[in-house]
């Protein structure tokens, strides 16, 4: 029997006015944005559909827009009745996940991402730490190159996205000095990326601490579907290690391409990613040309599917 995986995407896919039309048409959707803001004691439905990009996309403002933004875009496919039977998400994705899977409520949720990206932000100053994708070299060249840059500084893989592409990341020199290795190695491009902080990498443990110090406050609850943690790969049921892997995953790549590949084992053959922009649809295209993947972020996606 076929199955059906909600997938939730991360940092970067923001934009104004994310979610919009899907909260002015389904009345549940609207309501997550308002539930969101009485969370968070200021205005974030505001901020996603009018404010301007340079306020989006701050961390601490980027990571509870984005799961509020995704959750309202599912509430349509749950009332349509299309459900999934396993879970993933990128980065701040898996928060979204696990709202999905029950394992959070979406007010504690919501609040602990907004904290979350204040320590990540926080770990690492602005202009001391970057990242960079590297497309067209395979995982043993990057990592190879990473190691020989490391007499430059901290340089680590950061996202194992999909075949041909992986995001490095690390202290501005060293990630420069791999950029240019990696390029050197048969990389077809290797760009800086604009970001505030050099994501998934050993610098962030600090933010890690930080954030076991919040999750000890928030209440986890039984898991209803399995969760595809970044850390691992791997499905979680047991409620009892979702903390310790939300800590780890701050600092640990993200490994999205085998967690797709455990999701089609597990015998999903539909993918919808819910939320801001289609990187992820990119992702599974390059991962797997077989199976269905449809994406909903505004009203002509969510009508185009067809389960």
């Amino acid at each position: 029997m076929s199955k059906i995986a909600f997938i939730f995407p991360g940092q970067g896919a923001q934009y104004i006015g994310m979610g919009k039309d899907i909260a002015d048409k389904y009345k549940r959707a609207g309501d997550i944005f308002d539930e969101a803001s009485e969370a968070l004691g200021y205005d974030i439905k505001k901020m996603i559909f009018e404010s301007n990009d340079d306020e989006l996309k701050i961390t601490e403002n980027t990571q509870p827009a984005i799961l509020a933004t995704s959750i309202a875009c599912m509430q349509p496919l749950l009332e349509k009745g299309i459900k999934a039977d396993i879970t993933a998400g990128l980065s701040i994705g898996e928060y979204t996940a696990h709202v999905l899977a029950g394992t959070f409520s979406f007010r504690n949720a919501v609040q602990l991402v907004r904290k979350r990206g204040r320590y990540m932000q926080e770990a690492v100053p602005v202009g001391v730490g970057t990242m960079a994708a590297i497309i067209g070299l395979d995982n043993d060249n990057v990592i190879n190159s990473c190691k020989e840059a490391s007499s430059a500084g901290i340089v680590e893989p950061a996202n194992y996205n999909c075949p041909g592409q992986i995001v490095i990341a690390g202290e501005i020199k060293a990630v420069e000095k791999a950029v240019e290795i990696c390029k050197e190695k048969g990389a077809k491009k290797a760009v800086i990326l604009q970001v505030s902080a050099p994501f998934h990498c050993s610098m962030l443990k600090p933010a890690g601490e930080k954030l076991a110090a919040e999750l000890e406050k928030v209440e986890i609850n039984n898991i209803d579907i399995p969760v595809v943690t970044n850390v691992t790969a791997k499905c979680v049921t047991n409620n009892d290690i979702v903390k310790d892997l939300l800590i780890k995953q701050v600092s640990s790549p993200v490994l999205w391409e085998d967690s797709v590949k455990t999701m089609i084992d597990y015998g999903v053959d539909t993918f919808i990613e819910i939320g801001p922009g289609k990187a992820l649809t990119g992702f599974i295209k390059r991962i797997n040309k077989d199976v269905n993947i449809f994406n909903v972020d505004n009203i002509d996606s969510l009508e185009s599917i067809s389960i």
